[in-house]
């Protein structure tokens, strides 16, 4: 819509470069062009102002296909005003000089005309087509049907109305026939979806068949070494107790034998020793039965004396002392007394033994 505004009975006007401008005055035409902006006056001018940019223009209708089953057809038509001055001259586009806006409604009558048009051979596509082959392919054929009607259409380039694209965006059925026609898609994909979990559940199954054959085989496998380990324990025990058992016969022979030698030894021993003890009391005997009896009579009082406990003191009277030494004073069988200096010894006989 244009700008306009008022200035002391004159008006002024601005239009966008999208817009087409047509002012004329007293049956002259003034301005024509786009995106022009002049003053003018509201009792003598008259302006139309045409749209020049691409303008999208939705539709939704209804269609009945060849085995009468109702479809709802989503399209877009983009559409331009080529020629401005002929579709102004075919199409209300004059505006009120004092605010700008449309008195009519042009672009509604465009609308009017192209969704007819399209709606017109969308129909006579869909009615030679079944359902199936309409929701399959039919958008491409509606599409390409819409687009040469409205390029074989006389009264849009006599309009100045150029038709940019043509878009079919969906034919859909109704909500039942929907609904049907998607169960037995749904049933398929629903035994594709069952199909593939018993797929994965036998997957499952025999991935858990073969973790559980590995289990027991690994079980087989422990048990039978763990078998040849208890069979090598035991031959391992007993060639232990052999050989434990052959280490003590050696440790016993080699003890025997000690102890076999040991006692040899211990009779030689013996045997020397009682031979040496023999010969001297041999000796001994030969000394006693040599020496006479005095002599044996000394030898035995002090052997006496010296096996009694000790004394002390003694006290000798001297009749007693006079006695003693009168009788040893006495020669017998070769027994001397002799007197050295400072004492009295007795001596016995070279080779004697006391009794």
């Amino acid at each position: 819509m244009a700008d306009i505004t008022r200035r002391l009975g004159w008006r002024h006007l601005r239009s966008a470069h999208t817009a087409h401008i047509r002012h004329h005055k007293r049956g002259r035409l003034v301005h024509d062009g786009r995106g022009l902006s002049f003053w003018y006056r509201s009792l003598s001018a008259a302006l139309s102002e045409v749209p020049v940019d691409d303008r999208e223009l939705a539709m939704a209708f209804h269609a009945r296909t060849s085995d009468f089953q109702d479809v709802a057809v989503q399209a877009t038509v983009t559409y331009r005003i080529s020629d401005p001055a002929e579709a102004a001259d075919r199409l209300d586009f004059s505006v009120d000089p004092d605010t700008g806006s449309w008195r009519g409604a042009p672009l509604e009558q465009i609308a009017t005309l192209l969704t007819e048009t399209a709606q017109q051979h969308t129909l006579d596509v869909l009615a030679r087509t079944p359902l199936a082959v309409a929701l399959v392919d039919g958008v491409a054929s509606v599409r390409g049907s819409v687009a040469a009607g409205l390029a074989a259409e006389p009264r849009l380039p006599a309009t100045g109305i150029e038709v940019v694209a043509v878009r079919v965006v969906a034919i859909r059925p109704e909500a039942e026939v929907e609904r049907a026609l998607r169960t037995p898609a749904r049933e398929q994909i629903q035994q594709e979806a069952d199909r593939a979990t018993y797929e994965r559940r036998a997957v499952a199954v025999e991935r858990e068949r073969a973790i559980a054959e590995n289990e027991l085989a690994s079980q087989i496998e422990l048990a039978r070494r763990e078998e040849q380990l208890i069979d090598q324990r035991g031959t391992n025990a007993r060639r232990e107790a052999e050989e434990k058992a052959a280490a003590d016969g050696i440790r016993t022979e080699t003890e025997a034998a000690r102890k076999v030698r040991l006692a040899h030894a211990d009779a030689e021993a013996a045997r020397e020793t009682g031979a040496a003890r023999a010969e001297v009391q041999a000796a001994w005997l030969r000394v006693h039965d040599e020496a006479g009896p005095g002599t044996l009579h000394a030898l035995a009082a002090t052997r006496l004396a010296e096996n009694l406990p000790r004394i002390e003191s003694i006290t000798l009277s001297p009749d007693v002392l006079t006695g003693l030494l009168t009788r040893l004073g006495r020669p017998e069988g070769g027994t001397r007394l002799e007197r050295p200096e400072g004492g009295t010894r007795l001596e016995r006989p070279e080779g004697g033994a006391g009794a």
